[in-house]
């Protein structure tokens, strides 16, 4: 089907039961489930599907083993879930990834990880051992019984070095537990996008179409590439948008302030050494400030990072040069 075919298709049929604005992985995902129940549904993305936060992220399937400081259990284990599903349905993109964290204090952090633990406002410190055993252990539990990686495990400062000399010296030992990491996000994407069309007659996705005004029970689109207009009346709208949530709901006359707004920035680094040393694993630390630091192998690359820098507009989202130092530095 041709872009003017699939046009011409909404213009002639504009009722639908879900209108799904966002084509990254969430709303993609949506499309997809809505359509093995057969659900029409159409999906419009602004720009090419998973172009947003999908594509530009760190690329780690994980369950979020900080947020388990901050109590949300249930949302590590959701993710953990997930994980092992992509796994399982989806090996040709996601593939198990051993991250190791180099351990500097046996017992420092217990009282900072406790505060923030129960609701206070703590400074973030260094984590000790005995603290990512606890965290480890919980997050192995959340995995299910139907994990599909190994647990985690510790070792100890002697084995450590001899396997990874270029380590600082200071260590007293390094744990090692399992994530995952995706290769195409893009492509998986694309994949679910084909796949709902291909199960239900009456799910569309279209790129470089967006919302451009609400009027009663009906949602006024652009086509980026004509400039046309068309209507459709969805009997639901389901905002998918991301970073960009609080600017879809402007346009559909809806005022919110759901997303704060942050940055996460990486850097791509061609560094033979770094990536020698790295030996097929991500390695993870704490910074002083309290920032997660990681590296990982990519494709002959490496891949490092974040920061958390503050940004009211994800259009501006860039990785500036102070960034790139903060990371260098770090790292």
């Amino acid at each position: 089907m041709t872009r003017e075919e699939r046009l011409e298709g909404i213009r002639r049929r504009p009722r639908v039961s879900v209108l799904i604005v966002g084509g990254g992985i969430n709303g993609v995902g949506l499309l997809r489930e809505l359509a093995l129940q057969g659900v029409d549904a159409l999906l419009v993305e602004k720009s090419d599907f998973c172009s947003g936060a999908s594509s530009a992220s760190t690329r780690i399937i994980h369950g979020g083993l900080r947020y388990l400081e901050n109590r949300e259990f249930r949302l590590v284990k959701e993710a953990l879930r997930e994980r092992n599903r992509l796994l399982r349905n989806a090996p040709h993109y996601v593939r198990p990834l051993p991250t190791t964290i180099p351990i500097f204090y046996w017992a420092d952090g217990l009282f900072s990880a406790l505060g923030k633990f129960l609701g206070f406002r703590v400074r973030s410190s260094e984590r000790g051992a005995l603290l990512f055993k606890v965290g480890l252990s919980w997050y192995d539990f959340l995995a299910g019984k139907q994990a599909v990686l190994p647990p985690h495990w510790f070792n100890s400062r002697h084995v450590s070095l001899a396997a990874r000399p270029q380590l600082h010296p200071g260590i007293v030992c390094t744990a090692t537990y399992y994530d995952a990491w995706i290769s195409y996000p893009e492509r998986l994407c694309l994949e679910l996008v084909l796949d709902a069309e291909g199960q239900c007659s009456g799910a569309y996705a279209l790129n470089y179409a967006r919302p451009k005004g609400a009027k009663g029970d009906t949602v006024v689109l652009e086509d980026e590439i004509s400039g046309r207009t068309l209507e459709v009346q969805p009997r639901m709208v389901v905002n998918a948008s991301g970073a960009w949530i609080d600017f879809t709901n402007r346009v559909l006359e809806r005022q919110t302030q759901y997303i704060g707004g942050t940055k996460g920035s990486h850097v791509v680094l061609e560094h033979p050494e770094l990536l020698a040393a790295t030996q097929g694993q991500m390695l993870y630390f704490s910074n002083a400030d309290g920032r997660i630091c990681l590296f990982y192998p990519f494709y002959g690359k490496v891949i490092a990072g974040s920061t958390d820098i503050p940004v009211t507009d994800p259009e501006t989202a860039r990785c500036e040069e102070d960034e790139v130092d903060y990371i260098l530095e770090k790292g």
